[in-house]
C-alpha cells in the first residue's frame, strides 16, 4: 500500500482543513486508518485511528475538534480538523495497517508523506 497525504496549509486560529491520504491497492478497505504529527523537535504523535469497520479513536488534545472518516470506494481516508489552534502546528502523516495498539508509530505497517500544516496569524 502507498500513502499519498495531502491539503495541509497555513491557516488562522479557529480554522478548519481537511487532510486527505489517498492509498493505492485494494487491500486498504481492509486496513486501519490513522493520523499522526510531529511538531518541530518533537516526537511523532498519535492523532486519531479508524478501524477497517469504522470505529474511531482520537488524542484527547483532538478530541470534539478533529473527525477521522474514510471512503473505501475511493480508497481515501480524511482528517477534518475544526477550531485549529496555534499547537496544532506540525507535520501531520497518514498511515495504513496497525495492531490493537495503534497509539504507537512503530505498530504501523505502511507511512506516507508528511504534509504541513501551520496555524497562525
Amino acid at each position: 500500500v502507498q500513502l499519498q497525504a495531502s491539503g495541509g496549509g497555513l491557516v488562522q486560529p479557529g480554522g478548519s482543513l481537511r487532510l486527505s491520504c489517498a492509498a493505492s491497492g485494494r487491500a486498504f478497505r481492509n486496513y486501519s486508518m490513522g493520523w499522526f504529527r510531529q511538531a518541530s523537535g518533537k516526537e511523532r504523535q498519535f492523532v486519531a485511528h479508524i478501524s477497517w469497520s469504522g470505529a474511531t479513536s482520537y488524542a484527547d488534545s483532538v478530541k470534539g475538534r478533529f473527525t477521522i472518516s474514510r471512503d473505501n470506494a475511493r480508497n481515501t481516508g480524511y482528517l477534518q480538523m475544526n477550531s485549529l489552534k496555534p499547537e496544532d502546528t506540525a507535520v501531520y502523516y497518514c498511515a495504513a495497517q496497525s495492531n490493537t495498539r495503534f497509539q504507537y508509530p512503530p505498530n504501523w505497517g505502511y507511512w506516507g508523506q508528511g504534509t504541513q500544516v501551520t496555524v497562525s496569524s
